[in-house]
């Protein structure tokens, strides 16, 4: 929908990105006439969605899994790659865990039972999904060995995503509004009835039988965020879209809808020191995810984390707080030749901020608003703590650590003494936050009192309850499309009853 003004529709959702769009084909294919509300204009539609990686947390038992997910996975690959398997009781344990067993049990039952099923029924809407090769295997002994648990991803990416969900919406007759702002709810005797927003400028009221809100959480508001996350949050680059920057989430709140989740906690991450204020969807892969190869320093030159606690998937969520932290907010992760020849295509691009030496004395005295002295100490020091009869094993865990640093290293302690070296500057990133709207297993908002709200519907990053303080890689497009898929068709079968 390019001109005039949008009808109003039996369900209306707000929002364009995985999760919005996955209830509008719900809604669609559940019989319902559907409206799509973005507020983006279309060139920068997808919202959150489109900046991701494209990555999906999903159950399976083995190969069988896979090839139904990846119909066209070759033999070659199969008899190349180490896929493992991904059991539920494993995705709703780790989903707990890094939760610090905060977040509401059935929901995350729900993504856990529902995530295959979810992605197969995206691949029957004209979504394509790959393994994630090199950004999530390793060769060892000349295999593919898949690690944390996060082994499938959408075609092209977070763009081509929601590329294939919107050619999808559109085959299903779904309309689309863009330049298109929430600015209230429709209320009639207790119901949600439609919506009022403001496209071009212009006040429109559009009627519905249900709603739908899935329009991101408040990562792109800097106030909100310092209010909220805490001081200095507001200094923070946004990593995906600017435009998310809570209004569903309040409205709702304004017509009775409980707060729920880790309102103080978000998904924060090393990030280009010199990235765009806003994230820019031809200058991605900002984030600098792959620290567990290295190390990382502040400008004091002092390691401040265990670099290798863990897979990077359960632990790069916090890693923004942690650099934050920090003197200035920034930092540097540096790494060897042997480091460097693992990292991928994020540390790779051209506009990555980087600088080269031959020898780490080389390197160091390139660094500007870093103790060099220090630094060199740091180095030294670590390279000295090393348990070097533990061989390095970039697909497990492999328990090659360092002893008697303040901080030690978990895993993956390789030495840094081979060059050349190379150091990229990082500060905060933020990706999504994790406070939002209470809602039931059906996506149906619930109340300050404890009650569906009727007529009102939610998914993806404005729900809170899931995600406390850490966030497993690739769970949130996941429990995005899983609760998606079911709002949109409990919205359809609303809108129909009397």
């Amino acid at each position: 929908m390019n001109a005039g003004d949008p009808q109003g529709a039996d369900v209306i959702v707000v929002g364009a990105g995985n999760a919005a769009l996955c209830a509008a084909i719900s809604a669609a294919e559940t019989g319902a006439s559907v409206l799509v509300l973005e507020r983006a204009p279309q060139g920068n539609r997808g919202g959150n969605s489109a900046f991701s990686g494209g990555a999906f947390r999903v159950t399976y038992d083995g190969i069988g899994d896979i090839r139904k997910l990846v119909p066209d996975l070759s033999q070659e690959d199969v008899d190349s790659t180490d896929f493992g398997t991904y059991p539920r009781d494993r995705f709703f344990d780790e989903l707990m865990a890094l939760s610090g067993f905060k977040a509401s049990m059935p929901l995350v039952e729900t993504v856990v039972d529902a995530s295959l099923d979810t992605l197969l029924w995206m691949r029957s809407n004209g979504v394509r999904f790959l393994p994630i090769y090199g950004r999530q295997t390793y060769r060892v002994e000349g295999r593919h060995v898949f690690w944390g648990g996060l082994t499938i991803e959408a075609s092209g990416g977070g763009l081509g995503l929601v590329e294939a969900l919107f050619a999808r919406a559109e085959r299903l007759g779904i309309r689309i509004a863009y330049d298109t702002r929430l600015e209230d709810l429709m209320v009639e005797d207790g119901t949600v009835a439609g919506v009022v927003a403001l496209r071009r400028g212009k006040r429109v009221q559009l009627r519905a039988g249900a709603v739908v809100l899935g329009a991101g959480g408040f990562h792109a508001n800097a106030a909100w965020r310092a209010s909220y996350l805490g001081n200095g949050w507001d200094m923070a680059k946004v990593r995906g879209s600017r435009y998310n920057t809570g209004d569903a989430i309040r409205i709702a709140m304004d017509h009775g809808a409980r707060a729920g989740g880790h309102w103080s906690g978000c998904h924060g991450v090393f990030y280009d020191a010199n990235a765009p204020e806003f994230g820019d969807i031809a200058l991605l892969d900002q984030q600098k995810n792959y620290f567990t190869l290295g190390i990382v320093v502040n400008s004091r030159g002092e390691r401040f984390i265990d670099e290798g606690e863990d897979f990077r998937n359960y632990t790069y969520s916090r890693m923004g707080a942690e650099m934050l932290r920090q003197p200035g907010g920034y930092g540097w992760q540096i790494f060897d030749a042997q480091a460097a020849d693992l990292l991928p295509q994020e540390y790779r691009v051209k506009h990555a901020t980087r600088v080269h030496g031959d020898t780490i004395e080389d390197l160091v005295g390139k660094l500007e608003g870093v103790d060099r002295a220090r630094l060199l100490r740091t180095v030294s020091e670590y390279n000295a703590a090393i348990v070097r009869d533990k061989p390095f094993n970039p697909g497990s865990k492999d328990g090659r650590c360092t002893r008697g640093l303040a901080i030690d290293k978990s895993n993956w302690a390789l030495a840094l003494e081979q060059g050349p070296f190379v150091a990229y500057e990082v500060t905060t990133g933020i990706t999504c936050t994790f406070g939002g709207l209470s809602i039931d297993t059906e996506g149906r908002v619930q109340s300050v009192e404890g009650q569906s709200l009727p007529g009102l519907f939610a998914a993806g990053e404005l729900v809170g309850g899931l995600y406390f303080t850490k966030y497993p890689g690739g769970a949130g497009l996941t429990s995005g499309a899983v609760f998606g898929r079911i709002a949109g068709r409990a919205a359809a079968l609303c809108s129909r009853s009397p």
